[in-house]
């Protein structure tokens, strides 16, 4: 359909799940995608088979908590395809499963250097491009915790929230300006962010339900990639500020309903999920 012809489009977090979905739904649309991850290895991996499908792909390792290392994203994406037309803040971790308290320090504060500072370094060198230009979008992901407070996902949560806040006041900030402005809350996906999950010692029995919970309400990421290539698409022109969500209470009721199905069917048992467990940090230490 070549619904981004022409267009360039920046992707963090572009070697693997979601980001890697949505580089392969926009170079199918006709765009060029540049994708970052912190590995090298993965990222060359990702933009030889993004090319090896026929699409135009370039990548480099890039911690977006370094706003150096994310300006060198935009730069290679004018050096290499001659422009910038969409950026998506896709680089994210979820951080341990369990008590705030319990956390380590160093995992918690790493979640909040990718997950805020991270989408700040993005939103920040894409809008200055975009706004000197006249045009550009930019796309922010959401997650669990946006719109309300997640216990034992404090981390995680809190960083969708402040995406969203911030994304929001963002809009409200350039609303004249020609730039499109969006989040995106893809809900469940099965990816990595999802089936590989590390939980503080002591809280496994939380997640025993996590296949469960997936089979009923997770989706491929295709179908989230999908509806980025349409907010990136001049389907959107004009409409910036808009939270596109892809969870209804409808869809939540529908996979409830096949789930009880399968049951009485007797189908096959819930994908499973790799829970790698960390030490519970202990309080009267500080550590």
């Amino acid at each position: 359909m070549n619904l981004l012809d022409g267009k360039v489009a920046v992707i963090t977090g572009g070697s693997r799940g979601l980001g890697l979905a949505m580089a392969r739904a926009f170079v199918r649309e006709g765009a060029a995608v540049v994708i970052a991850s912190r590995s090298a290895e993965a990222v060359h991996r990702a933009v030889e088979a993004l090319k090896a499908s026929g699409g135009k792909a370039a990548g480099v390792a890039c911690d977006v908590s370094n706003p150096e290392q994310v300006q060198g994203l935009a730069e290679l994406a004018l050096r290499v395809f001659g422009g910038l037309d969409t950026w998506v803040n896709n680089a994210g971790v979820a951080g341990p499963y369990g008590p705030t308290l319990a956390t380590d320090p160093a995992a918690f504060v790493r979640v909040i250097e990718t997950n805020i500072v991270g989408t700040y370094n993005g939103s920040r060198t894409a809008m200055l491009h975009f706004l000197a230009q006249g045009h550009g979008k930019l796309i922010n992901l959401l997650g669990r915790g946006y719109n309300e407070p997640v216990p034992l996902q404090n981390a995680y949560a809190s960083s969708k929230a402040w995406i969203h806040s911030f994304t929001l006041a963002l809009a409200k900030e350039t609303r004249s300006s020609g730039v499109g402005v969006f989040l995106l809350a893809p809900g469940m996906l099965v990816t990595d962010l999802l089936t590989d999950v590390e939980v503080v010692e002591g809280y496994e029995y939380r997640l025993k339900v996590m296949g469960t919970i997936m089979r009923m309400w997770a989706r491929p990421p295709e179908e989230a990639a999908e509806k980025a290539v349409w907010i990136a698409s001049p389907a959107t022109d004009g409409k910036t500020g808009r939270v596109v969500k892809m969870v209804s209470l409808g869809s939540l009721l529908g996979g409830a309903l096949r789930e009880g199905l399968r049951r009485l069917a007797g189908q096959a048992s819930p994908p499973s999920v790799n829970l790698r467990v960390v030490p519970a940090v202990k309080p009267e230490s500080g550590t």
